[in-house]
């Protein structure tokens, strides 16, 4: 927020239910133009040493300043915010986050849900003002695999890639069931666990629709379940489908070994965030807790990494 617009006295009043809010005011009553609001001193706001100048409207007589509509209004630490949204979208973990930062990890928990909050309106008006200079016209669709508390209860992040650019169009976490020798061990520890894969999918689909051109071409590996999952939202669209590859490196599916990879962008990507999220490291013992917290974690990256590639592009 401009500094100078914190001083400068606001038109109407903070309140909803102040009658300085209303267009047309009623009989009697004065138009919002007419000087109700006036100076009321300042304060000293600790959360990053500004003064801050306060109104008075004369006719509810309640107090308020412009920082009162600031989506960091009532934070205490606010300062802090940006330093957090880097070093999150930058492999630290939430306790080392806290150490950095000197705060509690209970804090650091808290402001990421806000950070969230930010990052899924920014992203949101990223695609939309992406997809008004030129519809996505190339997508990569693929899944990673992760877990919450065990190997026993992993996770499926569905994630779509812009070919050209490697932004990140969308992503979900959902559950899916354990495979290979952990499927009877999960069944018995755990219970059956839903697949919530296709509906994943489709929710996915359903959100980035409007963005794609209706010409339309998809890339994804070989998995038998994907064309079921995009022909219902994209009945005309070119859907190119390539063989899995072993990972270069033992333990990490995502960068494939020399040669040409057809879905670089999204293996590419997939394994940034494999590096920048610390909830997705392969070899550690920082692991998700809860699946929501880990779609929090991803969000706050996707925002930081389609800035990066925002400005680089800007740039050229």
């Amino acid at each position: 927020m401009n500094p100078g617009s914190l001083s400068r006295i606001p038109s109407q009043c903070f309140y909803k239910g102040c009658l300085s809010q209303k267009e047309k005011a009623s009989k009697g009553s004065v138009s919002p133009k007419s000087g109700l609001i006036v100076r009321k001193g300042f304060y000293f706001r600790s959360s990053d040493s500004r003064k801050i100048a306060r109104f008075q409207c004369l006719l509810c007589k309640r107090t308020f300043s412009r920082a009162s509509s600031s989506i960091c209004f009532g934070q205490k630490k606010r300062r802090l915010n940006e330093p957090l949204r880097k070093l999150l979208a930058a492999h630290t973990t939430l306790r080392s986050a806290a150490r950095i930062l000197g705060i509690s990890r209970h804090t650091v928990a808290k402001k990421a849900l806000f950070l969230e909050i930010q990052a899924v309106k920014w992203n949101v008006d990223f695609l939309k003002n992406r997809a008004l200079r030129n519809p996505i016209r190339e997508i990569q669709f693929d899944e990673m695999e992760t877990s919450e508390r065990s190997k026993c209860l992993p996770l499926s992040i569905p994630l779509v890639v812009e070919t050209q650019t490697r932004f990140i169009l969308g992503f979900r976490v959902c559950s899916m069931p354990a495979k290979g020798h952990l499927a009877s061990i999960s069944r018995q520890k755990y219970g059956y666990r839903v697949d919530e894969r296709a509906q994943a999918a489709h929710e996915l689909f359903m959100e980035l629709k409007p963005y794609f051109s209706s010409t339309l071409e998809i890339k994804s590996d070989e998995n038998p379940k994907y064309p079921s999952w995009i022909r219902p939202h994209f009945p005309q669209a070119r859907h190119l489908k390539y063989k899995g590859r072993r990972g270069c490196v033992v333990g990490q599916g995502e960068l494939k070994r020399g040669g040409y990879d057809p879905l670089f962008s999204l293996n590419h990507t997939a394994a940034m965030l494999r590096a920048n999220v610390s909830r997705l490291f392969r070899r550690t013992w920082n692991t998700t807790k809860k699946k929501e917290r880990l779609a929090t974690h991803i969000a706050i990256y996707v925002q930081a990494h389609n800035q990066s590639i925002l400005s680089k592009l800007s740039n050229q």
